[in-house]
């Protein structure tokens, strides 16, 4: 067993920071950017200074992008705090604000003055107020000789007084986030903004153009965003929703480009990817395109087509469910593609190869044998265990936890315990209590029964045929001897016994919670099932989670070994949700043999698409009508309104709604998505296939204006021309 533990000097850490294949290709730490590649994209075109992009001292860009929620990217637009994200992003915002007489998701909406303004319980943005390099403070104790229970101790003691001391005597928040598997460290402090209005989204016919038939492909058509406002109290401090907030004023909003764009420019994206995994092994990539994402696919599909089906017959269901099932075809797709992807690319082979260049390096230097000798070996052996439960991790959340019921059921479980044990106070007991109150009003608001009963049939029945008995339910024995098997008629016998589907025997159960009411729960089908899946795969995820950490130890050998072997190559840190900067240029692609795709998209793509007649190209009447009088404003060019484009900034989750700038640091488009054929992007990044997909600016003010005639909002914007 491999007890090497190695500290970085200072000097490497910041060599390590980046990783650097070609100019496009990387996720790059903003405080970093004056050490490590300032220079490269000024000499890519960028005509600023690493101060204007990251500082403590001045106002900077930085301090105009937002985290959204708790998954996408935002940007201030106006110094009244005016931000714009993706449609997406605000999806189920607009959603939990659309009834069948509301409809802002099929008709938009736009707030023509403040006072109509949505606000959003819960909806919280995020500004970066500054990020340090805390590598030796958190290291701080650990020797080469330290074991890694011990390193685990020392490294969460040295951060708990790392984030206190960080925000002492503020009302900002404090992260500390490990990289390179935990080679290195960094604090993030952060202040956080919880009264955030809804202002305005297109309808869906053009905020989701194309829906699912479009989705991760180029070329695209999609004006996916919205517009939204935060709000603070009369010191501009973070403040709970009031009617006395007052708009936020910014320490930096974004100018706004109406100059155009060519092939070629200097773009520059700045944001918050969710998650790569550069670094991984053959076996862990192994495991992943062969066992964990084509099932997953195979469970996703089976959901996707009943919800379409269900969604179909209703204005109400469609209405209900148009962001969750968004949410299950998004990661379907990508993943579909992806896979393709690494395929394309021989990503696997790859993986080989640089393994067997490794390990050459390594067994030509007795001191590399001794420090990184079996290090592979290691990981394999813990990618087959992993291997052996995978597919009981992974069917916990793409089969249990989709099975909607089963949230009240989780939560229900939560109140149960706490009711039951004697250390709980009745006022912390009375406050879980009112927090479910809370879950289920809206979760019931939200939920078709028919759906969740097909989807949980289905899904038992798949779960039942891929997974051994050793990870079914006792439950499941009912299924074989009283249903012969049939998990039609166990769902049809389940739902009908149930209570967890039924809104108001679950609020006369809350109002009237006691032992009687323990009583019937645990007696509940429902919730009997979920606490049978929910403790036999506690201990599958319990092995799975040990397994990562051991795996982690082990990248952290092997990463080192990596950085050391190319002592020379700077490596960029996998994104974990952290702001980063990614740069490249706006450049077409060639997804296969003789075809090229070019670099932007038209407003005549759209009407082009209309007449398909697919149901996911339907264009409002009013912008037919602007097309046809080419009534684009002062924001279309030569006789054409632009729509869309792409570039070759190395994007991920996350970057949804991440601002697009050019060489001068204004808006130029609003990021939403990647191409199919880069969807492999997470893993390994083809210069030649990836591009992000962005939102041209322009098409966003001519909807604004001359479209939903909210002029006013765009008097807020500073245009640049």
């Amino acid at each position: 067993m491999i007890t090497f533990r190695g500290l970085f000097t200072l000097g490497l850490i910041y060599i390590l920071t980046l990783h650097l294949s070609s100019a496009k290709e990387g996720m790059w730490l903003p405080l970093l950017l004056e050490r490590l590649n300032i220079e490269d994209m000024q000499e890519n075109g960028l005509r600023l200074s690493a101060e204007d992009i990251y500082s403590v001292n001045q106002a900077c860009l930085i301090d105009a992008v937002v985290l959204f929620g708790g998954g996408c990217t935002g940007e201030l637009i106006s110094d009244k705090g005016l931000l714009i994200t993706n449609h997406h992003c605000g999806l189920s915002r607009i959603q939990l604000h659309s009834t069948v007489e509301k409809d802002y998701l099929t008709d938009g909406f736009w707030a023509m003055n403040r006072s109509q303004e949505l606000p959003n319980p819960g909806l919280e943005v995020t500004f970066l107020r500054r990020m340090e390099d805390i590598t030796q403070k958190v290291l701080q104790g650990v020797t080469i000789e330290t074991d890694e229970p011990e390193r685990y101790r020392i490294v969460t003691e040295n951060m708990d007084k790392i984030r206190a001391d960080a925000i002492d005597g503020t009302n900002y928040e404090a992260e500390i986030k490990p990289f390179y598997y935990g080679n290195q460290y960094f604090l993030f402090v952060y202040e956080v903004y919880k009264d955030v209005r809804l202002v305005g989204a297109p309808p869906s016919s053009i905020g989701k153009f194309g829906w699912d038939t479009d989705n991760w492909i180029w070329p695209r058509h999609t004006g996916d965003f919205s517009l939204f406002r935060i709000y603070s109290d009369e010191n501009n401090n973070p403040a709970d929703y009031s009617p006395d907030n007052i708009p936020y004023k910014p320490r930096k909003y974004l100018p706004i480009s109406l100059k155009g764009i060519q092939e070629n420019d200097f773009t520059m994206v700045i944001g918050y990817p969710g998650s790569t995994y550069q670094f991984l092994t053959s076996c862990d990539l192994r495991n992943i395109v062969h066992t964990s994402v084509p099932s997953k696919i195979k469970v996703r599909t089976i959901r996707m087509n009943i919800m379409q089906e269900e969604m179909m017959k209703s204005n109400e269901v469609m209405i209900k469910y148009a962001s969750k099932y968004s949410r299950v075809t998004n990661s379907w797709k990508k993943w579909i593609g992806m896979l393709n992807g690494l395929e394309k690319v021989g990503a696997l082979n790859k993986k080989y190869a640089f393994e067997k260049t490794f390990n050459e390096w390594v067994n030509s230097d007795e001191e590399r044998k001794r420090k990184y000798g079996n290090i592979l070996d290691e990981i394999e052996l813990v990618c087959d265990e992993i291997d052996s439960i995978i597919l009981a991790n992974d069917y916990y959340s793409e089969i249990v936890m989709a099975i909607e019921f089963f949230d009240v059921a989780s939560e229900l479980r939560e109140l149960v315990e706490e009711y039951e044990d004697e250390t709980v106070s009745p006022d912390d007991f009375q406050k879980s209590l009112n927090s479910f109150r809370n879950f289920t009003g809206g979760f019931y608001n939200n939920y078709h029964e028919p759906i969740d009963r097909r989807v949980f049939a289905r899904l038992m029945e798949v779960y039942a045929q891929d997974l051994s008995v050793d990870f079914q339910p006792e439950i499941f024995q009912k299924v074989n001897t009283k249903f012969n098997r049939d998990f039609g008629l166990f769902s049809d016998w389940l739902l009908q016994k149930t209570i967890l589907t039924d809104e108001q025997e679950m609020k006369q159960l809350v109002e009237e919670f006691d032992k009687k009411s323990v009583k019937r729960i645990k007696k509940d089908p429902g919730y009997v099932l979920f606490s049978q899946f929910d403790d036999l795969l506690q201990e599958v995820r319990f092995a799975y989670a040990q397994l990562e950490y051991l795996l982690d130890f082990y990248y952290r050998i092997y990463i080192n070994g990596i950085m050391e072997m190319y002592p020379d190559r700077v490596f960029y840190p996998d994104a974990n949700l952290t702001m980063r900067v990614t740069y490249g240029r706006i450049e077409d692609y060639s997804p296969r043999d003789a075809v090229i795709y070019d670099f932007y998209t038209t407003l005549g793509g759209v009407m082009e698409k209309e007449r398909e007649g697919v149901y996911d190209y339907i264009v409002p009447d009013r912008l037919k009508e602007l097309y046809q009088l080419k009534d684009y404003g002062s924001y279309g060019t030569g006789g054409e309104m632009p729509v869309c484009f792409i570039a070759s900034n190395h994007t991920s989750g996350g970057n949804s709604g991440s601002p697009v700038l050019n060489a001068d640091g204004q808006l130029i488009g609003i990021n939403f998505d990647r191409n199919w054929e880069g969807t492999m992007s997470d893993y390994m990044y083809d210069p030649d296939q990836c591009r992000n997909i962005i939102l041209d600016v322009r098409y966003v003010l001519f909807i604004i204006d001359k479209l939903a005639g909210a002029g006013y909002l765009i008097d807020e914007m500073t245009l640049v021309y």
